[in-house]
């Protein structure tokens, strides 16, 4: 493993900045480079493509791409996670004031139908408020520049699921704007929305209450990306996944040790108001690693996303935490 060149790709986040900074190396390898990209598809897609021998990947991608045969295995780390009630976006002149009112109506959803935090919204929408995707119209578009479905993964539905394409040249930004889609589930604040439009508001308006909420009856931080390599990889380099996961989990608890340091100054390197009675706040209710690693921290978490996945109709198989995760790293 000594002579390993290892290719990782990534974004850069709180949780990986050291990784690209270089104050966090993978060890036993001989050297270890960082490559990003302006968008997170183009992050996948160089995984998908093998330009990458380690990288940050969707889990809906992960899950299609096992379908297909594709030799990945993830690794139990979790660069992106965010609670999904507040990425829930609604034309106000469409009638919706509540999760009952979307039956029947057309939705959004940037790149493909069932994206990683569709599949939460999807899931944690029909648990709770009895909604079912099957009733509503789906549109697949860009959401702030026009664009055709992702090409580098595939795009399983249910039979009798209404989905088309946003037509050409439009945005699901400014369709949600202009009243043609009534709905928009995503991963980014449409930029309307950002700019003050009255036209676009959130479907839980509360959300950091409901949000809290949901962790407190479910245990549940959705997690949006884990990190994958080809099994071969780690086959023919004993100690290399433990490697990689190690080496994203002290990038990770650098970026959580940076808020931990500066309490003492209230925060003055971030200009980010009260700060410090937020992180008091997220430590009473999500303790002290509020940000966790590793299979056993995860497991329920992962297994939600799993089943979420087979009951919207958007894998082959109900697949196993024991099986998306690499052997090697099944006892963290």
């Amino acid at each position: 493993m000594n002579d390993l060149d290892l290719r990782i790709g990534g974004f850069r986040y709180d949780t990986t900045e050291a990784l690209f900074d270089g104050s966090v190396t993978v060890r036993g390898v001989r050297s270890t480079t960082m490559s990003t990209a302006a968008t997170l598809p183009e992050i996948f897609e160089r995984m998908a493509d093998g330009a990458v021998d380690v990288s940050e990947f969707g889990l809906t991608f992960l899950l299609r791409a096992l379908d297909q045969g594709a030799p990945f295995v993830a690794v139990p780390a979790f660069p992106v996670r965010m609670f999904r009630h507040s990425a829930i976006f609604v034309n106000t002149g469409s009638g919706i004031t509540g999760p009952g009112d979307l039956v029947g109506k057309t939705i959004g959803e940037f790149g493909v139908y069932g994206q990683d935090p569709g599949v939460w919204n999807k899931g944690i929408l029909a648990e709770e408020y009895g909604f079912r995707p099957e009733a509503n119209r789906w549109v697949i578009g860009g959401l702030e520049h026009p664009a055709p479905p992702f090409t580098f993964t595939t795009h399983p539905h249910p039979d009798g699921v209404d989905i088309t394409t946003a037509p050409e040249g439009r945005t699901l930004s400014a369709m949600l704007d202009s009243g043609e889609i009534d709905a928009l589930f995503t991963a980014n604040a449409p930029q309307p929305f950002l700019n003050g439009s009255p036209r676009i508001a959130r479907l839980f308006p509360d959300y950091e209450r409901v949000e809290r909420d949901y962790y407190r009856r479910t245990g549940n931080f959705p997690m949006m990306h884990t990190v994958v390599a080809r099994r071969e990889l780690f086959a023919d380099n004993p100690g290399l996944a433990r490697a990689v996961h190690t080496a994203f989990l002290e990038s990770k608890n650098a970026g959580a040790q940076r808020y931990r340091r500066f309490r003492h100054l209230y925060q003055a390197p971030f200009m980010v108001p009260w700060l410090n009675a937020l992180l008091e706040q997220n430590d009473r209710l999500l303790g002290e690693d509020w940000w966790p690693y590793g299979t056993s921290a995860n497991r329920t978490a992962l297994d939600t996303f799993l089943r979420y996945h087979y009951e919207q109709g958007l894998s082959a198989r109900r697949w196993t935490v024991e099986e998306i995760i690499s052997p090697d790293l099944l006892d963290t």
